[in-house]
């Protein structure tokens, strides 16, 4: 499938900003089984400084500052993108215990470069109540793969799906405790149960395609690459108790929400703010 994905995002401020300084992340990856045909993005008011980069994790980071007094800014990110349907073959029948130990070692390129998701981040960290709740999952001798299967079933299984009943800086705790979020949410609490057992997982940003029946469409959408020895990184999308495929279009990935966030900056001035935000993904 080829999609047209634009992704629109306006601050508004309560009082002008004098200044702004902010860091995008949003150009789809162009990996594997996803290809980027075109990119745009658009900012108003019409920045000062802009670069590019890539970031530890690879993805491509815009930073723009405006320097004129403003009480708004509007980003337009517009791509052209290709996407592949995920290709599952044989899959390993390594258990769970082995792909940790193996982790552990580090004797291998692919394990010692995912060994570092094992470990805690801003958003997510390895806690006994998160252990505990992946803990019926990931029985004695169980093929990783199988386990990682019944995780997401189980995380959209048991919890609520409910726009606003979340903030971002929200404790996992009580995320894990309360049983309903966003996508974000729900793959946070997925990584952690992960981590909490010393498996490598991260967090992937990204669009759904509009229109489908799917949780999360039409808006910044997250889900979660585990490891798996002998395979790679495989997804899983416990919002929507699916496997990611070619109706998934993928933005950037990290630890957690932290290292991929869409917009964020810092301001001189400007008070309260209201962000609105618009994403539409369809067939080009």
């Amino acid at each position: 499938m080829t999609y047209r994905a634009t992704h629109v995002t306006r601050h508004i401020y309560e009082e002008p900003v004098a200044q702004s300084v902010n860091e995008l992340r949003l150009t789809p990856r162009d990996y594997g089984r996803q290809h980027v045909r075109e990119f745009d993005v658009q900012v108003e008011p019409e920045p000062a400084l802009w670069r590019t980069r890539r970031d530890w994790f690879g993805n491509e980071v815009t930073t723009f500052s405006i320097f004129e007094p403003h009480d708004r800014f509007t980003v337009t990110a517009t791509s052209i993108v290709e996407v592949e349907p995920a290709r599952v073959g044989v899959l390993p029948t390594v258990r769970w215990e082995e792909a940790r130990d193996i982790l552990s070692a580090g004797t291998e390129d692919a394990s010692l470069e995912a060994s570092e998701y094992i470990y805690d981040s801003p958003f997510v960290a390895a806690t006994p109540d998160l252990a505990a709740f992946a803990k019926p999952v990931f029985e004695p001798g169980r093929p990783l793969v199988e386990a990682l299967e019944e995780l997401s079933r189980k995380i959209h299984r048991e919890f609520e799906y409910a726009p606003k009943s979340t903030s971002i800086d929200m404790p996992l705790a009580e995320v894990l405790e309360n049983r309903r979020g966003v996508c974000q949410d729900f793959s946070h609490v997925m990584i952690g149960a992960l981590r909490s057992l010393r498996l490598a997982a991260r967090y992937v940003s990204g669009y759904l395609r509009s229109g489908a029946n799917y949780q999360g469409a039409e808006a910044s959408h997250a889900w979660v690459a585990a490891f798996v020895p002998g395979a790679g990184w495989l997804h899983f999308d416990p919002t929507n108790d699916m496997v990611p495929s070619d109706g998934h279009v993928t933005l950037a990935w990290g630890r957690d929400y932290s290292d991929v966030t869409p917009v964020k900056g810092v301001t001189l001035g400007g008070g309260a703010q209201l962000v609105e935000v618009a994403v539409r993904v369809v067939p080009a």
